[in-house]
């Protein structure tokens, strides 16, 4: 069988680990795809951009965002799960900033990686949730977490909303001040993929979600798993265990009718999408 390749991309953060076990275990390959892994540091806003461009086929995104664009005007469609638990978002301020409590937060400055990033979105569904409508001079483009992580220390922003265990490193150094925390009433990741793609090599796409899906499964009954994780994102073995074991990824396609519903909702209701913007397929119909 002749190997085609796919351009794949993701946070570089240890959801994806399954996806670089199968790829270093040759897994893709024996079923006939070659993939090429592109790490986007700038989250989901980097990757919807990417997949606009055709500068990548497939992306690992969180849910409402790759949702959002998608009605906004993006040519992809979700292909399935990745992980089903929801995400927790730590909702941080520098070691120096004033600020200690979350009910201080909401006319404060947000960093956010871009607009139509996770840490935007969430940011303004969490505040709107609260009844505090933000506003868009309140938010302070920062790119990634490294940009954050400056911006914070510098009091040029004073909030920035990112996965709590990913940022747990800082706040133990006492880089950042953790003052809450945000739970996403929905499954956190998906996967991704642009019409192109989905046109031009279904059958691949297929071979490829099949290996995604069948190492999230190994991963999961993996006793190793938890050392794995530790050692290859340097992260404390306590740490790891209480993330691993609050977190389950998908083991095939199916994705939830009623949770592209619940998402659009509280999209809306954020003033993220319009009351009466038209809703596209959302979801590739194979």
């Amino acid at each position: 069988m002749k190997n085609s390749k796919i351009r794949i991309g993701g946070v570089p953060e240890h959801f994806n680990f399954p996806i670089h076990l199968a790829n270093e275990q040759w897994q893709f390959q024996s079923r006939g795809v070659e993939i090429e892994w592109t790490t986007f540091k700038g989250g989901t806003g980097q990757m919807t951009k990417a997949l606009r461009n055709d500068e990548v086929d497939i992306c690992v995104v969180l849910t409402e965002g790759i949702i959002a664009d998608i009605i906004n005007g993006n040519p992809s469609k979700i292909i399935s799960n990745y992980v089903t638990t929801p995400l927790t978002w730590g909702i941080h301020t520098g070691a120096k900033n004033p600020i200690n409590s979350y009910d201080e937060i909401f006319d404060k400055k947000y960093a956010i990686s871009r607009f139509g990033s996770g840490s935007h979105l969430m940011a303004i569904v969490d505040a709107y949730s609260k009844s505090h409508p933000l506003k868009k001079e309140q938010f302070n483009i920062i790119k990634n977490l490294d940009g954050a992580l400056a911006s914070l220390t510098n009091l040029e922003s004073d909030i920035f909303y990112w996965e709590k265990y990913t940022t747990k490193p800082y706040v133990d150094s006492g880089v950042l001040k953790r003052v809450g925390e945000y739970v996403t009433p929905w499954s956190c990741f998906v996967i991704a993929a642009t019409d192109k793609i989905l046109e031009e090599q279904p059958n691949n796409v297929i071979r490829l979600l099949r290996t995604i899906h069948d190492s999230c499964d190994s991963f999961m009954q993996d006793e190793h798993a938890i050392k794995m994780i530790s050692e290859r994102y340097h992260q404390k073995m306590v740490d790891v265990e209480r993330w691993y074991h609050s977190t389950e990824w998908a083991i095939h396609g199916w994705v939830s009718d009623k949770m592209i519903k619940s998402i659009v909702y509280h999209l809306k209701l954020a003033g993220i999408l319009t009351e009466d913007q038209e809703i596209p397929d959302v979801i590739w119909k194979r």
